[in-house]
C-alpha cells in the first residue's frame, strides 16, 4: 500500500465518498416524497439520478485536483482505486485502472459543476443541505490534494476554483411567500425537468459503466466477495432482524427515555399477542393510533418512522413505511376538494403510518372550519374502513393537541395512546451536536465543548414553547462548519487536523450574550461529570471535557464527553480555591 503522511487518509476518503452518496440519495428520497407530483418520472428514477450525480461529482472533484500538476502519482492512483471501488464495488487490474484514469480525465472536464449540484439549488427542501454538500466537496478536494503531502500552489488554486464554483451556484434563495405558491410550484417543475436533462451531461459515468459491463463480460474485472455482495440486490432481512434493528435504532437516540420505554412496552405487548394467537388464545384489541405531544425538534418524526419499521417487522402492517403530511396535505381551499385530497394522502399511507404534523391546525381554533372538519371526518372513516392497514400518528404542541382531541369525540376515543416528548436537556443537546460531529468527522476541543455547554444551558433555562431542541443543534452545527470554512479557506497548506477541527470561534449562539462565554476564561468554571457505571459525580475543570477519566469510586474509565455546567459555575464553592473546588476526584489524561 502506498505510504501516506496520514495513514488514515484513504479511510477518510472512503468515508467522505460514502457521506456524499448518502447525502445525494437521501436528498433524492426527500424530493421524491415531498415533490412527487412534480417529477416527470417515478420517484425511484429520480433517486437513481441523484445517485448518478453523486458519482459524477466525485469523479469531477477527483480529476480536477489530480490534474493540477499534470501527472498522477502513486498515491493518487491508489485513491483512484478507492474511488472506482466506491462507484462499482470492483477492484480493477493495473492496466484497466490506467485506461479508466485516461477516460475519466478526458471526460470529467466535460461535466458542468452546476449540472451536478443543481438539485440543491432548485429544490426547496434540499437548500438546507447546501452546507453539508459544501463541506463534503471541500474536504474531498483537500484530502485528494494531500495524497502526496503538503498541498502545492497549483492544487490550492484548483481547490479555490471548486469553492468559487460552489459559492456561485449554491447561492441562498429566499423561500417563496404563500401568495406565490402556485408560481413557485411551476418554477419547481421546470427546475426538476432541467435536473432530469442533466442525465445527458454524465458521459464519464455512462462511459465508465459501459467499460465496467464490457470488462465483466470478458472476466477482466477482479471482483471481491464484498464487491459481489454489493453488486447483488440485497435480500430483505428476516422480520426478527428488522425488529432488532428498529429497536436498536430507537435505543441509540439521545434522551427520550420515557418514549423508548413506551415503544418497547408496545412492542412487547404485540409480541405476546402474536404468541397468544399462535396458541389459539383470543387477542386483546388495542388501538395503535397515537398522539405525539411535544415542542418542535424533539424527535417526533424520527420516532414515528421507527414505530412504522417496528410494526412492519412484526407484521402488524404490511410495509410499515411513513407518510408525512400536515393540514396543507389534507385540507383543500375549495368546496368539494378536501375529501378527495385527504383520501389521496391516506391511500399513500395504506399498510404504513400516516404522520400528521401540527395536527391541531386541521380544525381552526374558533371551530368555524367546514373544510377542516371534513378532513377529520374523512380521516375517522378511513381509520375504521382500513383499520387493519393503517396507523395514524397526530403530532403537535401538547396543549393544542389536547384541545383538538376534546373537539371531536371520535378523535378522543381512537387516540387513547399519548406520548409526551419533553425538551432535550443541555447535556442531551450537546450529545446531539457530538453525534453530528462524529458523523461528519469533526473534532472539538475541551474549550469548544465548554462553550457549547454554556450556550445550550443558557438557551435551555430561558426556553419557551418555540424552543428548537434538535433543530437548534442542527442549525448551530451547520453554521459552525460554514464559519470553519471561512476561517481556513485562505490557508494553502491545510492539514487533515485543520479540516477536521471546529474551534471555539466557529461556534456562534446568536441569542446568547457574549458575557456568558467570558466564563470560559474563569479558572473557577466547573462542569459536573458523572460516572456511567456507578453514577458517582464530581465538579471538574473544563480541561476534562472530552478526555478519558477514571472514576475514583469504582475505578471505571470512561470518556467525559460532556458535563453539566455546575450550579455556581464561575464561583468557587464555600470560598475554596479553584483547584480545591473540583476535579481532584477524577484522574484523567487531561490532568497535568
Amino acid at each position: 500500500m502506498p505510504s501516506f503522511e496520514f495513514p488514515d487518509l484513504p479511510s477518510q476518503f472512503r468515508q467522505l465518498l460514502g457521506q456524499c452518496r448518502d447525502l445525494y440519495v437521501s436528498s433524492g428520497e426527500l424530493a421524491a416524497r415531498e415533490h412527487a407530483h412534480l417529477l416527470p418520472d417515478s420517484g425511484e428514477k429520480f433517486i437513481q439520478l441523484m445517485d448518478d450525480l453523486h458519482q459524477a461529482l466525485a469523479v469531477k472533484v477527483f480529476v480536477t485536483v489530480c490534474e493540477a500538476d499534470r501527472r498522477w502519482s502513486k498515491n493518487e492512483k491508489f485513491l483512484a482505486e478507492v474511488l472506482i471501488f466506491h462507484l462499482w464495488s470492483q477492484w480493477l487490474t493495473e492496466d484497466q485502472l490506467r485506461e479508466t484514469l485516461q477516460t475519466m480525465s478526458a471526460r470529467a472536464m466535460e461535466l458542468k459543476w452546476y449540472a451536478l449540484v443543481r438539485p440543491f439549488d432548485q429544490i426547496a427542501p434540499l437548500r438546507n443541505r447546501i452546507s453539508d454538500l459544501e463541506t463534503i466537496v471541500v474536504r474531498l478536494a483537500n484530502l485528494i490534494a494531500r495524497a502526496d503531502g503538503p498541498i502545492r500552489p497549483t492544487e490550492a488554486a484548483r481547490i479555490k476554483t471548486i469553492q468559487d464554483e460552489l459559492r456561485v451556484h449554491l447561492r441562498a434563495i429566499p423561500i417563496d411567500e404563500p401568495s406565490e405558491h402556485a408560481e413557485a410550484e411551476r418554477a419547481g417543475a421546470q427546475a426538476i425537468e432541467k435536473i432530469y436533462s442533466t442525465a445527458d451531461e454524465l458521459p464519464a459515468i455512462r462511459k465508465a459503466r459501459q467499460q465496467h459491463d464490457d470488462a465483466a463480460k470478458t472476466g477482466g474485472l477482479v471482483k471481491t466477495e464484498a464487491g459481489r455482495a454489493a453488486a447483488e440486490t440485497p435480500a430483505e432481512k428476516p422480520p426478527e432482524e428488522r425488529l432488532a434493528d428498529a429497536l436498536a435504532e430507537l435505543d441509540k437516540l439521545i434522551g427520550l427515555d420515557g418514549i423508548k420505554q413506551e415503544v418497547h412496552t408496545l412492542a412487547n405487548f404485540l409480541k405476546v399477542q402474536k404468541k397468544r394467537a399462535e396458541a389459539g388464545l383470543p387477542n386483546t384489541n388495542l388501538s395503535l393510533h397515537m398522539v405525539f405531544g411535544g415542542n418542535p425538534g424533539t424527535g417526533k418524526t424520527t420516532v414515528a418512522r421507527i414505530v412504522g419499521n417496528i410494526f412492519g417487522a412484526m407484521g402488524v402492517l404490511k410495509r410499515g413505511h411513513l407518510i408525512e403530511t400536515d393540514r396543507s396535505g389534507m385540507v383543500a381551499e375549495y368546496a368539494g376538494q378536501t375529501g378527495p385530497k385527504s383520501n389521496k394522502k391516506i391511500d399513500e399511507a395504506l399498510d404504513g403510518v400516516l404522520f400528521i404534523d401540527e395536527a391541531y391546525t386541521l380544525i381552526a381554533s374558533d371551530g368555524e372550519d367546514p373544510f377542516g372538519h371534513e378532513a377529520v371526518q374523512t380521516l375517522l372513516k378511513r381509520m375504521e374502513d382500513d383499520r387493519e392497514r393503517l396507523v395514524i400518528i397526530l403530532a403537535g404542541y401538547p396543549v393544542e393537541m389536547a384541545m383538538l382531541l376534546r373537539s371531536n369525540p371520535g378523535l378522543s376515543s381512537r387516540f387513547s395512546r399519548q406520548l409526551d416528548f419533553v425538551d432535550y436537556t443541555p447535556l442531551e443537546l450537546a450529545g446531539i451536536f457530538g453525534l453530528m460531529c462524529g458523523k461528519n468527522l469533526y473534532q472539538i476541543s475541551a474549550r469548544t465543548r465548554g462553550k457549547l455547554m454554556l450556550g445550550f444551558t443558557w438557551l435551555y433555562e430561558r426556553r419557551d414553547r418555540h424552543f428548537g431542541n434538535g433543530r437548534t443543534v442542527r442549525n448551530l452545527f451547520e453554521d459552525a462548519i460554514r464559519w470553519q470554512a471561512n476561517r481556513i479557506a485562505s490557508i494553502v497548506d491545510l492539514s487533515v487536523e485543520q479540516l477536521s477541527t471546529l474551534e471555539t470561534d466557529d461556534i456562534h449562539f446568536k441569542r446568547v450574550p457574549d458575557e456568558e462565554f467570558a466564563k470560559l476564561d474563569d479558572p473557577a468554571l466547573r462542569f459536573h461529570l458523572t460516572c456511567p457505571a456507578c453514577e458517582h459525580g464530581k465538579d471538574a475543570p473544563m480541561k476534562f471535557l472530552g478526555e478519558s477519566v477514571k472514576c475514583p469510586k469504582c475505578e471505571h474509565r470512561f470518556v467525559a464527553n460532556w458535563g453539566e455546567v455546575a450550579r455556581d459555575a464561575g464561583a468557587p464553592a464555600d470560598g475554596a480555591g479553584a483547584e480545591e473546588s473540583g476535579g481532584a476526584d477524577f484522574a484523567g489524561d487531561a490532568e497535568a
